[in-house]
């Protein structure tokens, strides 16, 4: 499973945005985070700290340069269990802290980010159209499992709540991705029915259930 908050490295005004990916496919044992923010991460080490205060272990972790600049990479498990995590909200709250540190040292990119409105020094310069922006698509992978992608507007719960409305439905989620680019998220979830793929009247109700909820927030409150 990868949870990804992505955006543009190399933008006309020179400021990166931040990349954050959040894997559980990778390592059976833990939960890989990698961070890539052009060359300007200099929050890693108060990064671990914040995660740390979470209950959160830091077990290794390595560098890599490439053209998109410097990838920080490192596993996480739970202090308590020495287990990876796999929860939607302590996956949500460690996004969310990841995020909110790294605008307090570069608060300049919170312009680009969704996350600008709650934890940045300047809101995104502009706003998206949730009903615009909301796509969802359910295709079968196999006679066990269905993929569902969803793309909507980036705040912050929106994992645990995309989540709680799969659950809602009595479908299980087994994996999937999670991959905010600037304003938007972009998810992938695999995800099943009674141990098959989700069969097409329910995937139907499943994207009924997923565009009302999402798209309510638009006519409510007109917020991201």
């Amino acid at each position: 499973m990868i949870f990804e908050q992505d955006g543009s490295y190399s933008d006309m005004d020179g400021v990166p945005t931040p990349k954050v990916i959040i894997d559980l496919d990778s390592d059976p044992d833990a939960t890989v985070v990698e961070i890539t923010f052009g060359d300007r991460l200099g929050a890693l080490v108060d990064t671990m700290t914040a995660l740390k205060n979470l209950g959160l272990n830091v077990v290794k972790g390595n560098v890599f340069l490439d053209s998109s600049g410097k990838h920080n990479r490192f596993a996480i498990t739970k202090a308590d269990s020495g287990r990876k995590v796999e929860d939607p909200e302590l996956l949500e709250a460690i996004r969310l802290t990841i995020i909110n540190n790294l605008l307090k040292y570069h608060p300049e990119s919170s312009s680009k980010l969704a996350m600008g409105v709650f934890f940045g020094a300047q809101p995104p310069n502009q706003q998206v159209d949730v009903d615009i922006a909301t796509h969802i698509t359910i295709s079968d992978e196999s006679l066990n499992r269905s993929l569902l992608s969803v793309e909507t507007a980036d705040r912050p719960g929106l994992l645990v709540d995309l989540v709680k409305v799969i659950s809602d439905t009595n479908i299980a989620v087994e994996s999937g991705e999670f991959d905010t680019e600037g304003l938007l998220a972009r998810s992938k979830f695999h995800i099943s029915y009674d141990g098959k793929a989700v069969p097409k009247p329910r995937q139907q109700v499943l994207a009924n259930s997923l565009q009302y909820f999402l798209r309510r927030p638009a006519t409510e409150d007109s917020s991201f």
